[in-house]
């Protein structure tokens, strides 16, 4: 059973950083694009950024463009979003997910993760 494990998010200060990670277990890893998403409370969910199974490619949502990097270790199978730059209304549970396919512009993931909590305080 494919399996996608979120950890690192947690409390930080507007200003600050956190680096999730996405480890996947029972997932051919290096043939998925892998992506993270996240959903603020009362909104729906919303794209936040995608790596191919390479990693040489990368697509970013335009709020979080310039302060988050996503990354890979297919050796690893994790994913991992560093989050600099935080503001508060980055606050939201973030999943990380996993397609068939080579783009990194769509959006039909087929695994997600359970979500991991940031909070950003003001």
């Amino acid at each position: 059973q494919v399996q996608l494990v979120e950890s690192g998010g947690g409390l930080v200060q507007a200003g600050g950083s956190l680096r999730l990670s996405c480890a996947a277990s029972e997932l051919p890893f290096s043939i998925y694009v892998m992506g993270w998403f996240r959903q603020a409370s009362g909104k729906e969910r919303e794209f936040v950024a995608a790596i191919s199974r390479s990693g040489d490619t990368t697509y970013y949502s335009d709020s979080v463009k310039g302060r988050f990097t996503i990354a890979r270790d297919n050796a690893k199978s994790t994913v991992y979003l560093q989050m600099n730059s935080l503001k508060p209304e980055d606050r939201a549970v973030y999943y990380c997910a996993a397609k068939f396919g080579a783009s990194v512009r769509q959006y039909d993931y087929r695994y997600w993760g359970q979500g991991t909590q940031v909070t950003v305080s003001s």
